[in-house]
């Protein structure tokens, strides 16, 4: 069986690990050993798992054994009971295993910076992107994380023409990272007189927060410029030059954070989302490289990519890659965002298990 055969390769791994982890050169090497105690913690849950399950086929094995060669009737039902048990435990088994076999994200557990930008619409885009910013702030706040500006800047009527923020929690990244695309809105605007629904976008990036160690920025790739801080209608908010802006040389890309009143928060700060950048740039390149791997059919989280519209007249948002409604705007809006995200993962999920022969 091609499951048992898997299992197994993982399972002579991990005894594999188990030995290496002892090994003097391997505890002499700090990243070697960094490097085999991750893999085995990784490998830990679907050892346990395949073992579990071995010894469950074995129960069942003997249940049938006994079955088949009782001459008690009434042990001969018992021990087809006990089957027909085992059967349904091993399936919900097989079920688990094939979903700890597929590939884990490495990025899931990280914390993500959150990039909201308004598009086509004017003010009424700025006002959404300022509801979006609520929203995900919201269901942070849901989840028990820690929702951090990082950079913002106003467009003067109450909305955002740009908002970065960064949300830390174990497992971030991997409940937000299908929110990158551009998320549509349809609604009559407050400055409308006439009651005409207008259209609006804004797009949305989740990154995953990248440390030093995985991207390195040299000193000589970057140009570093200070300045006041600006308000709302551009007035000073700031006596001193606290303001950062890095611009990265070789890729053209310019950050800028203002929000902190420490110039070294606002450079520190400034990094982090370049890092994520640039990170998201490499795997951006990696992936249209590797053109012989299947789209995910539930959305390739491209900025182009139209992925949800809300509704105001219909209390409706519709969730595209999936096709999935939910008429609970007012809900959504406050953060309520596991119907769509719990769907997307599924099917994210079967789209692994099929595409790896599960």
């Amino acid at each position: 069986m091609e499951l048992l055969e898997k299992l197994a390769g993982i399972e002579s791994r991990y005894e594999e690990l188990n030995t290496l982890i002892v090994d003097p050169a391997v505890i002499g090497d700090y990243n070697r050993l960094r490097e085999v105690g991750q893999e085995r913690t990784n490998l830990l849950p679907m050892v346990d798992a395949y073992r579990e399950y071995r010894d469950t086929l074995r129960q069942r094995d003997e249940a049938k054994a006994l079955a088949a060669s009782e001459a008690d009737p009434d042990m001969t039902a018992m021990a087809q009971a006990e089957v027909t048990e085992l059967e349904t435990k091993i399936g919900a088994m097989e079920a688990n295993l094939k979903t700890l076999l597929v590939p884990k994200d490495p990025r899931d557990d990280r914390n993500v910076i959150v990039e909201i930008r308004a598009g086509t619409g004017g003010d009424e885009a700025g006002l959404f992107a300022a509801e979006l910013y609520r929203m995900y702030s919201r269901y942070a706040e849901n989840h028990r994380w820690k929702a951090e500006l990082l950079s913002s800047s106003e467009t003067g009527v109450g909305g955002l023409k740009e908002v970065i923020f960064m949300v830390k929690g174990k497992g971030a990244y991997s409940r937000m990272k299908f929110e990158s695309g551009v998320h549509r809105v349809q609604r009559v605007p407050i400055t409308e007189s006439a009651g005409r629904i207008h259209t609006s976008t804004i797009t949305v990036a989740v990154l995953p927060e990248v440390d030093e160690v995985e991207i390195a920025i040299p000193d000589k790739d970057i140009e570093i410029d200070v300045y006041r801080s600006q308000g709302a209608g551009g007035q000073n908010v700031q006596k001193n030059s606290t303001a950062v802006r890095i611009h990265h040389l070789p890729s053209g890309i310019i950050v800028q954070c203002q929000d902190e009143r420490s110039q070294l928060q606002n450079r520190l700060r400034a990094l982090s989302i370049l890092r994520a950048r640039l990170y998201d740039r490499e795997q951006a390149k990696q992936q249209s490289e590797q053109t012989a791997t299947r789209r995910s059919q539930v959305g390739s989280g491209e900025r182009s990519e139209k992925i949800r519209t809300y509704n105001y007249p219909q209390s409706r948002v519709t969730d595209h890659r999936i096709n999935l409604t939910s008429y609970r705007l007012t809900s959504v809006l406050d953060g309520e965002l596991d119907e769509f995200i719990d769907e997307l993962n599924q099917r994210d999920q079967a789209e692994k298990l099929q595409a790896a022969g599960l």
